[in-house]
């Protein structure tokens, strides 16, 4: 049983190697860059980092600033561990130069990270005055990829050491055997010094990687919750997060639908880009989140459709006469527009296609009386999707490419429905798929992965899944 487990481990965190969007909604892959990235950020700190830096940083600080590692209390501050050094030899700190990062990422593992630094000091010389000294200093750590207890992507400093480099002596006298001392002093102290700076900025990137789960609003729908499917995946050049979306409506019950027969083959990913993969399952989870809350119903009436988009029985009567011809003329049409199904959508060749089934019921108004109906429709709307990407989510936007009707029932004449798809297609254009774009405004959330922006994403529609690309 041990041996399976490992096994299960292993192939959790090993390679990416099949490529396939099966069982997920949405697949994250993060370049190392942007991991490189955001552990500098985390040493510099900056507005994009305040709201998880919190109290840790101020403004523009960083963690080697003022209220920092640094600062009156911090690590490196009266009291901290560099007191030790105090005692010994009189050393104090007196500036540490902002780390240059460097890592490498280890498949099966997690990531080799490098922090090269240079510490200034300053003490009392045995023979007076003031000495002024630098040290240059290599952070070596070995850092594993896991999941926390929340299920969330987390690195853990596993081994950290420091070797240190050229020491030099700026001002004052120091004797080659007391030179020695101090050499050695700071061989002891360094790796308690700087290790906990590592493990300071990996605090801060698992909020990054934390914030990639989480709950979603989708307005007065419902929400969406991201959560890990699988332990995360690493390669030499990405880090892979399966990610599992649960859609909810406002009541609380999960909408779901059946994964696609045919999983997506996402595309290699080139060096330098991070990607998400949307894949076809999430798009119809969230059209059948619309479905199920009735945010695809509508009521048309002539107060809603522009003037030159006929709703009178007289121009009906003009479309079929000998089935509508003695209707009562110049009475204003209603048109209830009913979803009773959810919508299929449909990614394939660079297209996006979204197909919703619908009952039209036509019903002419009478003078101071209830609307009498006239006749009920089957039809299938097929509307191109038009699909951008923003900072936070997909936008969706429709607009019709065709329809098609049948009669589903009459209360007059029977008659050939070809001649109604022109006209109810001028009506779904002028009036349904503007309010069925409000709808989408929601668009579908795409987690958040260390801050990246995929605004200026390249987008691609594969089968089964639109590909978002950026940039590192």
């Amino acid at each position: 049983m041990l041996g399976l487990w490992s096994l299960l481990l292993f192939c959790g965190l090993a390679t990416p190697c099949q490529g396939l969007l099966e069982t997920v909604g949405t697949l994250a892959r993060i370049d190392k860059d942007e991991l490189g990235k955001a552990i500098q950020n985390s040493l510099v700190g900056g507005p994009i980092l305040q709201n998880v830096l919190g109290s840790v940083t101020a403004v523009n600080q960083g963690l080697l600033g003022s209220g920092g590692l640094l600062g009156g209390g911090g690590l490196l501050g009266h009291g901290g561990i560099f007191g030790i050094v105090e005692k010994l030899s009189g050393l104090k700190i007196q500036e540490l130069t902002l780390p240059k990062v460097s890592l490498k990422l280890l498949p099966g593992f997690g990531v080799q990270l490098n922090l090269h630094t240079k510490v200034g000091m300053h003490c009392s010389g045995p023979l007076g005055g003031l000495l002024q000294l630098a040290a240059e200093v290599n952070v070596s750590s070995r850092v594993a990829l896991g999941m926390s207890s929340r299920g969330t992507p987390i690195l853990t400093l596993r081994r950290c050491s420091t070797l240190l480099g050229h020491i030099s002596l700026f001002s004052g006298l120091l004797p080659t055997p007391l030179f020695a001392v101090v050499e050695q002093t700071l061989f002891k102290v360094l790796p308690g010094l700087l290790c906990p700076v590592v493990d300071s900025v990996l605090s801060v990137v698992n909020e990054l990687l934390g914030a990639v789960l989480g709950l979603v609003p989708l307005g007065a729908l419902g929400s969406l919750e991201f959560s890990l499917a699988t332990l995360p995946l690493i390669s030499n050049q990405y880090i892979e997060l399966d990610i599992n979306p649960i859609v909810k409506s406002v009541a609380g019950d999960i909408i779901d639908f059946p994964k696609p027969q045919a999983p997506a083959k996402v595309p290699p990913k080139e060096d330098h880009t991070s990607q998400v993969v949307v894949s076809l399952y999430l798009f119809n989870t969230v059209f059948g989140l619309l479905q199920a809350n009735g945010a695809l119903d509508m009521d048309i009436t002539p107060e809603l459709v522009p003037s030159d988009v006929p709703l009178t029985t007289t121009d009906l009567a003009a479309l079929l006469p000998e089935a509508l011809g003695k209707l009562p003329p110049h009475q204003d049409l209603l048109l209830s527009l009913r979803v009773k199904e959810a919508p299929m959508v449909t990614l394939h060749d660079k297209k996006a296609l979204v197909s919703i089934p619908a009952s039209i019921h036509v019903l002419f108004s009478v003078p101071q009386g209830t609307p009498e109906s006239l006749f009920e429709l089957d039809g299938v709307m097929t509307l191109r999707a038009q699909l951008a990407p923003s900072a936070t989510k997909l936008r969706i936007s429709l607009s019709l490419e065709r329809l098609s009707v049948k009669v589903a029932s009459s209360f007059t004449h029977a008659f050939d429905e070809m001649p109604l798809e022109e006209w109810l297609s001028q009506v779904v254009r002028a009036v349904y798929a503007p309010k069925l774009n409000v709808a989408l405004d929601v668009g579908i959330p795409l987690p958040k992965i260390l801050n990246v922006n995929f605004a200026n994403s390249v987008l691609v529609i594969i089968e089964n899944a639109a590909v978002l690309t950026v940039a590192s």
